[in-house]
């Protein structure tokens, strides 16, 4: 199977990084040539991750996305969920037939709210059996460090998303594999939120008593927020356990790691910082800003107690201040 990676962000390196040290060849999608040109001399990323080396032997680069596509089986999307249909816009609409999908994105697509799934079964006719999830509880930091790190990989076809998954399983990746497609994406779009609150919180000069808390009330509207969302014909995944590495894990990692870029980003705005200037200042995506809005709008319609959430998008997209966003949940927690 021919391995193709979309992004050169820090998350799209460290799963090069993976797939290269255990001996695999890959196609690899950069939008810049000067990147491209850096990487092929200077054999590492000069934006992200710029420790790790490559054997570039091993590394073909594209700047079109039709030759990575031709010269793939299996592409990886490592691209903030906010560019990905700018991406894929101008791809003919069987561009995705006969290939497998696997989505590294920890996010909504803004525009309609969607899952990576949906947009691709809605634009491309792509079936769900030959999609899956690559998520977390992972830092790209802790990857490129060698430090022992868990993915899980999420599919309707077991057999298939077990084959994918031996291809990044290694000495410092253990590999789990599920079929809960829809609650896993949803898990890893809540936990930036919650991240970010987190980052505020921290940023206000709360303690860790508090936080705790305030993490332990977000995983209950996690578990809330996917029960509800979960589609009638996934519903077999209803039994899904949410303690789990891929659910509660991710979201403690997130919320508690200085490698967050959601949690510093929320630092920021905890101390002071516009909006505006936090996203200037951190230079990096990150999803929770975008998330926000896109759960605040889906549970308008679902009607999820949330009021964690609520007090992130009133702070973020509605100017209420850090400290009073804060103070008007804490009689709501447990």
């Amino acid at each position: 199977m021919r391995m193709g990676i979309m992004g050169s962000g820090s998350w799209a390196t460290a799963l090069a990084k993976i797939l290269t040290d255990n001996g695999h060849t890959i196609q690899w999608w950069i939008r810049n040539e000067e990147t491209i040109q850096y990487l092929q001399k200077r054999k590492h990323n000069p934006h992200y991750l710029s420790a790790v080396y490559f054997d570039i032997s091993r590394i073909q680069f594209h700047n079109q996305l039709s030759d990575l596509l031709a010269a793939s089986d299996c592409i990886i999307i490592a691209v903030p969920a906010a560019f990905v249909q700018q991406a894929l816009q101008t791809l003919p609409s069987d561009a995705l037939e006969g290939k497998k999908i696997i989505t590294a994105i920890k996010g909504i697509l803004p525009d309609q709210n969607e899952l990576l799934n949906q947009y691709l079964e809605r634009v491309f006719a792509f079936p769900l059996s030959d999609y899956c999830t690559l998520l977390g509880p992972s830092h790209a930091e802790e990857v490129a460090a060698e430090k022992l790190s868990y993915l899980t990989f999420s599919g309707v076809d077991v057999e298939s998303v077990q084959t994918i998954a031996q291809f990044f399983s290694n000495e410092y990746v253990f590999t789990r594999v599920n079929t809960d497609v829809w609650g896993v994406q949803y898990a890893a779009v809540l936990k930036n939120i919650y991240a970010l609150g987190s980052g505020i919180v921290h940023g206000l000069e709360y303690g860790d008593n508090f936080l705790s808390v305030f993490i332990a009330n977000g995983a209950r509207e996690v578990v809330q927020f996917l029960e509800a969302v979960t589609p009638e014909t996934a519903r077999h995944n209803s039994l899904a356990d949410y303690a789990n590495s891929i659910y509660l894990g991710d979201l403690l990692v997130t919320c508690y790691s200085l490698h967050s870029r959601n949690r510093t980003f929320g630092n920021m705005i905890g101390k002071g910082y516009s909006v505006t200037a936090a996203r200037l200042e951190l230079n990096m995506v990150a999803e929770g800003y975008y998330a926000s809005r896109c759960i605040h709008q889906l549970n308008t319609q679902l009607g999820c107690n949330m009021p964690i959430a609520q007090a992130v998008y009133d702070i973020l997209w509605n100017q209420v201040p850090a400290a009073i966003g804060i103070e008007s949940i804490q009689n709501f927690l447990v």
